[in-house]
């Protein structure tokens, strides 16, 4: 009879990279090669021109067997997972619905109109986008387009003990000169063309998303509207002995990923191991091949 399977929680249990990994070449063998690891599972995820796989080990569990204990996490390590979960969603979403054909923008502040909190903050920016959507359907090129967006709100204490807040927004809406001359904030506003690199716009979901610590409210919003990333599993895709090949001779990666993958170019790997279950924990980053024909803009953190 086939044993029954259950998924490791590889986000939680698979956090110690390859290079910091202490255990010897024949322990990280006998991990790899532990019969409990019955296969494979492979999870993909394409958003837009980007493309994301996950494998990770699916632990056979004889009859009457319990799984092992999953380790208690600090308050500290569990926002870090969180905070990391959160930045892969976010930058899918912006993968999945914009192009360089988009703009992101920073809005910012006169110093006598400056929002008293968080909640006028919020206000300050749905006002905007009604704004925003107004002028599209007054627009008669433009009155059935449908607006996309994501913003950040950003808080900075000052010198002057004031607080400082400005926004971070990745949108489609097409007239960056309409769009600055709508916000009514006063200060500088920039805008700029969306420039993906080889990672897409992974660095700049990063650099919007960067203030986590002093803004503990909602960090991010996004239009209802969205199309989500499509997201695949497989349970036939990967052989144990493969995984162990690739964790073990990581410059055989790329062949054999741009293999399972064609029309995509690799990018990196992350090899993860844990100290509370065997077997190892793949993720891959690639891109459409296509993408990279036009696409030669860098963003820079």
């Amino acid at each position: 009879m086939t044993p029954p399977y259950h998924v490791v929680d590889y986000e939680d249990l698979f956090d110690i990279e390859s290079n910091a990994f202490t255990d010897s070449v024949e322990e990280r063998i006998e991990r790899l090669r532990d019969k409990q690891v019955s296969k494979y599972r492979v999870k993909t995820i394409r958003s837009g021109n980007m493309l994301e796989v996950e494998a990770y080990p699916l632990m056979a569990m004889p009859t009457g067997g319990k799984r092992g204990k999953r380790r208690k996490e600090s308050s500290t390590a569990q926002q870090n997972l969180n905070d990391k979960n959160t930045i892969k969603r976010v930058t899918r979403i912006v993968h999945t619905n914009f192009t360089e054909k988009d703009i992101w923008a920073t809005w910012t502040y006169a110093n006598g109109k400056l929002p008293a909190d968080h909640e006028q903050a919020k206000k300050d920016m749905q006002n905007f986008i009604r704004r925003l959507k107004r002028w599209l359907k007054k627009q008669k090129k433009y009155e059935n387009f449908e607006l996309k967006y994501v913003y950040v709100t950003e808080f900075d204490d000052g010198n002057d003990k004031k607080v400082r807040v400005h926004h971070h927004m990745i949108t489609n809406f097409p007239d960056r000169d309409a769009a600055e001359e709508l916000w009514n904030g006063g200060g500088r506003v920039q805008t700029r063309r969306l420039q993906p690199n080889d990672f897409g716009l992974e660095g700049l979901v990063r650099y919007v998303m960067k203030d986590k610590k002093k803004n503990p409210t909602k960090r991010y919003t996004i239009s209802r509207n969205m199309k989500q990333p499509k997201v695949t599993i497989a349970d036939s895709k990967m052989t144990r002995k493969r995984a162990e090949r690739i964790a073990m001779e990581e410059v055989c990666a790329e062949e054999l990923f741009e293999k399972m993958y064609q029309g995509y170019k690799f990018n990196d790997i992350e090899v993860k191991y844990s100290e509370f279950s065997s077997g190892v924990y793949l993720y891959v980053r690639m891109k459409r091949i296509d993408s990279l024909v036009k696409h030669k803009g860098r963003f820079d953190e």
